[in-house]
C-alpha cells in the first residue's frame, strides 16, 4: 500500500491535498478503507458547513462498523463528492482518486499533519 507523496495525512487516517485557490480535497486513506471493509454508506458535511480540524464532520458505515469522519483542517466545505454518496464503494476502490469525500476552503491548517512517509510509519505500527 503506498500513500501518495504529494498529500498530507492526519492521525485519524484522512488525507488532504495541497490547496488550489485556497481549496483542498479531503478523503480517507487506503489503510482506513481496508480497515473499514466494504463501505456501504457515507454521510458528508453539507456545502457551506464549517468544519474544525480534529472534529467529527461525518460518518462512514461499512459492513463491519460505523466510523466517524474527522476534518483534517478548519474551514468551509465548498463541495461534496456526490459520486461517493451514490456509490460508497468508491471509498474502497479508489480512496485517493474517485473516492475523495469533500473539498474545503482552508481557514486554518493544524501543524500536526503528517508527510506520506510519517503516515506510512504510523499506519504500519
Amino acid at each position: 500500500m503506498s500513500n501518495p507523496q504529494q498529500l498530507r495525512y492526519s492521525k485519524e487516517h484522512e488525507w488532504l491535498s495541497g490547496a488550489e485557490d485556497g481549496v483542498s480535497t479531503v478523503g480517507i486513506t487506503e489503510h482506513a478503507a481496508n480497515a473499514l471493509g466494504d463501505v456501504v454508506f457515507v454521510q458528508l458535511p453539507e456545502v457551506g458547513a464549517g468544519v474544525t480540524a480534529g472534529e467529527t464532520c461525518g460518518e462512514l458505515e461499512s459492513t463491519k462498523s460505523v466510523s466517524d469522519l474527522y476534518s483534517p483542517v478548519t474551514g468551509e466545505v465548498t463541495e461534496v463528492n456526490e459520486d461517493v454518496v451514490n456509490d460508497p464503494s468508491l471509498v474502497n476502490s479508489a480512496p485517493f482518486e474517485g473516492g475523495w469525500l469533500f473539498k474545503v476552503r482552508v481557514a486554518k491548517e493544524p501543524g500536526d499533519l503528517l508527510s506520506a512517509d510519517e503516515y506510512t510509519a504510523l499506519s504500519a505500527g
